[in-house]
């Protein structure tokens, strides 16, 4: 009879002593152990770190957008060259017929500009000089990049597909912004008269 007892108090000590409200554990990084979120569409208050903020630009329901990351790609860029053509077969073809980009200023820093990127994007796969003897090519990883020389290419369509994608190439709309795609569709032509 005496071991039931002993037992029943056994059990609840261990129980006792287990719950963290009595002795909570040490936390290594307690600002991310215990999360402090920020609702992004939460209910806007105007004081920011016991600053005023009047410049935000308010939703309904007194709600307000969070601000973009600095460096990231711009969606602005998008409504001042709008490119409406769907991301079909027709679409593509119909972005045969745009042989002009829309992008003003000094063909020399367009052109820089898009050498620049294209190095950064699209040298590994299509190479150095748009031969299709990219570093991934060479070691077999991907097959079948044609040389520029080799297909009927114009600027709308080398737009279209960094927009959209073709075959095996993805989309590149979300790590170059609007402009730097016509630049670097820029940069394809000028490789294509080479």
């Amino acid at each position: 009879m005496y071991k039931i007892y002993i037992y029943i108090i056994i059990y609840m000590l261990i129980i006792i002593l287990c719950n963290n409200i009595f002795f909570p554990r040490n936390v290594y990084m307690p600002d991310m152990y215990y999360s402090k979120a920020y609702e992004s569409y939460s209910k806007y208050r105007n004081i920011f770190n016991g600053k005023k903020i009047n410049k935000l630009k308010m939703l309904p329901y007194g709600s307000r957008p969070l601000i973009p990351v600095l460096g990231t790609v711009n969606k602005n860029n998008e409504k001042m060259l709008p490119y409406t053509l769907p991301n079909n077969n027709k679409g593509y073809l119909l972005s045969k017929q745009i042989k002009i980009s829309p992008l003003k200023g000094k063909r020399t820093s367009i052109l820089k500009r898009g050498e620049y990127l294209y190095n950064i994007n699209c040298a590994i796969c299509h190479g150095d000089k748009g031969d299709g003897d990219g570093f991934l090519v060479k070691n077999e990883k991907i097959l079948g990049v044609p040389s520029y020389k080799d297909v009927d290419i114009c600027i709308g369509s080398i737009f279209h597909v960094i927009k959209y994608g073709k075959n095996n190439m993805g989309s590149y709309s979300s790590n170059l912004s609007l402009l730097d795609r016509w630049r670097i569709a820029e940069y394809v032509m000028n490789l294509k008269k080479i």
